[in-house]
């Protein structure tokens, strides 16, 4: 028998591991708040245009797409501890720079900082994944995917609602005081590291990624400033294909890639990252146009002239939804599998963006196309990780839920800086505000991509794996994975 003295501890810090996992997620909902519905506020405070404001949002994200898979590889070997407590530490540096009245400048560096934190969620799966028994690290994982998406809608009021009340740097010192919390949460609770050898990182595939992802972000958030046609437009976006063709054959050449892109010969696998990137993209398309269209002020024609905390609760609908979805995703995937419900998300999401596109004159409206909206990428990112978490070998868990989490970074980056493009693109020479007809024109947009992703997640995911599907989705029991069930399922993804 156990020393009760060792064993009683040990047992409670596994019983407040998953909520500290929460939290860090919580976290990262905290960070993605602190951007879109500031955006107006920051403008208007910072003295810089709204396309340039937006770059508090856009720069996090892209930061966020980079350093994810560097820290899911660092994190899958014996340095993930030292990994998540320093994120959190650079989560805290960021937020009290981005406080201080020290210009635009400084409050972009700190965001850029804060944008260490995105890559906490994968860890944080694989951490529950490797310290708690299969009947609890399903419904965690699930848990977790969703707190994102639910974190946002949530986190969204209660900053706006600071921001306010006390100023727009103290919705920064609010994100400060959360990551005090979770960096101490995480110290006391986390367990130790796997003892699994170190991986080697693999940093020419981290800059030709970091370098391909932030140059096609530029020149997306500079096209209508440049000119759709401008040489230099043109030349850039070359370049970045190059250097992202350049960084695919480095990772599959490679003995250690920083993700392992074999493991997307797995359709599952590649079903879930397809719909990672287009459904990052969705969300943050959407919750951008929604926070500007209802802090416009009525005197442009359309818009609601509403304050920032009243922006934050039309969001809320979003987290609300969301979290319904994600408790009734279980149900669903274990009778009808995923080749159902990814489908279905897409659907429900083509929905919700269609009825901004057409119905947005009351402010009720904007709350039910929110409630719609947060289902439907609620449905789709709560069965995501079970889809990655079934598919792939142990020690691959972190990286493969990295890229996954990149791919929705890259979304969301893409979103938001399609957004503002579209927008700019609507506003005619000396105007501030865009016309109406440029938020119809990003929504439609926004719907070719859903029925395009409607036929692809109805076409990709394997016929024969619907009963594979349906036992490894969230919140389903599943048979733990040995270690020869992980060198058989790498040896076939190779």
């Amino acid at each position: 028998m156990g020393n009760p003295a060792t064993t009683e501890p040990r047992s409670g810090r596994q019983r407040a591991l998953v909520p500290v996992l929460v939290s860090l997620g919580m976290l990262v909902a905290v960070v993605s708040s602190l951007g879109a519905p500031l955006v107006p506020t920051i403008a208007a405070e910072e003295h810089v245009s709204l396309n340039d404001a937006q770059w508090s949002l856009t720069v996090t994200l892209l930061v966020g797409a980079v350093v994810t898979p560097v820290m899911g590889r660092l994190g899958d070997g014996p340095r993930r501890r030292p990994v998540i407590l320093g994120a959190l530490a650079a989560v805290l540096a960021g937020c009290v720079l981005a406080a201080l009245p020290l210009g635009f400048g400084a409050l972009v560096t700190g965001r850029a900082l804060q944008g260490l934190g995105l890559g906490l969620t994968p860890l944080a799966i694989a951490t529950a994944r490797d310290a708690l028994p299969p009947e609890r690290a399903r419904p965690a994982v699930a848990l977790l995917s969703i707190t994102t998406v639910a974190g946002v809608g949530l986190g969204y009021p209660v900053t706006g609602l600071i921001a306010q009340s006390f100023g727009l740097y103290a919705g920064f010192w609010f994100g400060a005081a959360v990551s005090v919390a979770a960096l101490v949460a995480a110290v006391v609770v986390l367990p130790p590291s796997p003892s699994r050898a170190a991986p080697r990182l693999d940093v020419p595939g981290a800059a030709l990624l970091g370098a391909g992802l932030a140059g096609l972000l530029l020149a997306l958030s500079e096209a209508e400033l440049w000119g759709w046609n401008s040489a230099r437009l043109l030349v850039l976006v070359g370049v970045c294909v190059l250097l992202l063709g350049a960084w695919v054959v480095h990772e599959l050449r490679t003995a250690q890639p920083l993700v392992d892109l074999r493991l997307t010969r797995d359709r599952t696998v590649l079903t879930a990252d397809a719909t990672a990137l287009v459904a990052g993209l969705g969300m943050y398309l959407l919750l951008s146009l929604v926070t500007r269209f209802v802090q416009t002020p009525r005197e442009a024609g359309y818009g609601f002239g509403a304050s920032v905390a009243v922006t934050g609760l039309v969001l809320l609908p979003f987290s609300l939804a969301g979290m319904a979805a994600g408790r009734m995703v279980p149900l669903l995937a274990r009778r009808a599998g995923t080749a159902l419900v990814l489908p279905l998300g897409c659907a429900v999401s083509l929905a919700a963006v269609l009825a901004f596109a057409l119905v947005r004159g009351q402010l009720w409206e904007l709350f039910a196309i929110m409630a719609v909206a947060g289902f439907g990428i609620g449905w789709m990112f709560a069965v995501m990780p079970g889809m990655i978490v079934g598919s792939v070998p142990a020690h691959e868990t972190g990286s493969a839920m990295s890229f996954n989490q990149v791919l929705r970074y890259v979304g969301y980056s893409t979103g938001s800086v399609l957004s503002a493009t579209v927008l700019q693109a609507h506003t005619a020479t000396g105007s501030v505000l865009p016309t109406g007809d440029g938020y119809r024109t990003a929504a439609l947009l926004a719907c070719g991509v859903w029925v395009v992703m409607i036929v692809v997640t109805a076409v990709l995911p394997p016929r024969h794996r619907r009963g594979a599907v349906a036992a490894t989705a969230p919140g389903a029991a599943a048979a733990p994975r040995t270690a020869g069930d992980d060198a058989a399922r790498q040896k076939a993804a190779r």
